[in-house]
């Protein structure tokens, strides 16, 4: 394992945090990870659960 994929998973785990049991991220953090604004990644979540619904 090379040093920078340690370093950005030591990253990824201390943004994850446990709440009643259950591992979960924050909105705002996972965001950042993925290099979009917050809005934007939560505009996609509400597409896609539409979507899945709507089948």
């Amino acid at each position: 394992m090379s040093n920078a994929t340690s370093t950005s998973d030591d990253i990824i785990m201390t943004k994850i945090y446990y709440i009643r049991d259950q591992k979960v991220m924050l909105d705002s953090d996972l965001a950042e990870l993925y290099g979009v604004e917050t809005r934007r990644l939560n505009e996609r979540f509400d597409w896609k659960l539409n979507k899945l619904k709507a089948n």
